[in-house]
């Protein structure tokens, strides 16, 4: 239907091993030969999980026993709009089959190739690329460089994967050199480290990205840094969200859903809604830690971004 909107029901299903499975479009399809998340067109009136178990059982013989949204991709090709509702499967039964002579494939996340997969499928790599904590690291003082490391170690050791290094105080040279320090702290772990907003700094010193505030991304026209590196914003509304999609941005931090000073925050409902139509991943963040990822899940967050509600639980 030239011109319609089209929404879809996808699925992220993962073996022991944490790869995911994809399916092969058939001959005679849109986009046939690309591979794709296994899912299909949700009914008038169906709710989005129904249709993600309907279609997985249907075409892959998958029995979904539990999942929660990913991220919602809405995305234009020049015969129809698709909404790409993706969720993950958390928990699933049955032997996946080809029941509609697609080839099913089981492939890594680090090794899924976006050439050789719909656009639309793109965010979704990212998304699945992401951990679901952001540890932002408190704004020490110069002097407080060995708090600054035994903090960032333990936060590791308890499975955070991304950390911004946010020390706005810090003299340049002395920020270079922790940068350093802090960067083959987190290599050890497998963590990825950005810096907070210089970008060039962070190209220098082959960190793995490097995160705007708003009223810094709002300044440049186009991406500052390469595709293999990471870039994530920070936003409080839609205006800004689409300045992050408008450069390029992996990932976005959406804030505040609570405020800590007592006053009016997003709430889950302002967050979930200001989240549906980005076309990239979002953490949220504001007064939030660990205990609230489930939440933050089911209104359709990457995960959570925070500073004292993870770094308090890396000082543990």
């Amino acid at each position: 239907m030239s011109g319609g909107t089209i929404h879809v029901a996808a699925g992220v299903v993962r073996d022991g091993h944490g790869r995911v499975l994809l399916a092969e479009r058939t001959p005679g399809r849109h986009l046939a030969g690309l591979w794709e998340f296994p899912g299909g067109k949700i009914e008038p009136g169906e709710l989005a999980v129904d249709a993600l178990a309907r279609e997985l059982r249907e075409e892959t013989g998958v029995v979904v026993e539990s999942a929660h949204p990913l991220i919602s991709v809405p995305h234009r090709y020049p015969e129809k709009t698709i909404v790409l509702h993706v969720w993950q499967v958390t928990a699933w039964s049955g032997i996946p089959l080809s029941r509609e002579r697609q080839r099913l494939a089981w492939v890594a996340p680090a090794d899924l190739d976006p050439g050789s997969m719909p656009a639309a499928d793109l965010p979704v790599i990212r998304a699945l690329r992401l951990p679901d904590r952001y540890l932002v690291t408190p704004p020490l003082p110069p002097g407080e460089g060995e708090a600054l490391m035994h903090g960032i170690e333990r936060a590791c050791r308890l499975g955070i994967r991304l950390i911004q290094l946010r020390l706005p105080e810090w003299p340049l040279e002395r920020l270079a050199r922790t940068a350093r320090s802090v960067r083959n702290l987190c290599q050890t772990y497998g963590a990825m480290l950005l810096l907070h907003a210089d970008w060039r700094l962070a190209g220098v010193l082959g960190l793995d990205g490097v995160h705007l505030p708003a009223a810094l991304a709002a300044t440049l026209e186009e991406r500052p840094l390469p595709a293999d590196r990471w870039l994530g914003v920070s936003c409080a509304n839609a205006v800004e969200l689409a300045t992050a999609e408008r450069l390029g941005a992996d990932f976005a931090i959406l804030a505040p859903v609570f405020d800590s000073e007592g006053g009016a925050g997003l709430g889950w409902e302002g967050f979930e809604e200001l989240v549906a139509p980005a076309c990239l991943p979002v953490f949220a963040a504001g007064a939030l830690e660990s205990d609230d990822l489930d939440a933050a899940r089911m209104a359709g967050a990457q995960g959570i971004a925070a500073t004292r509600g993870l770094w308090a639980r890396g000082m543990a």
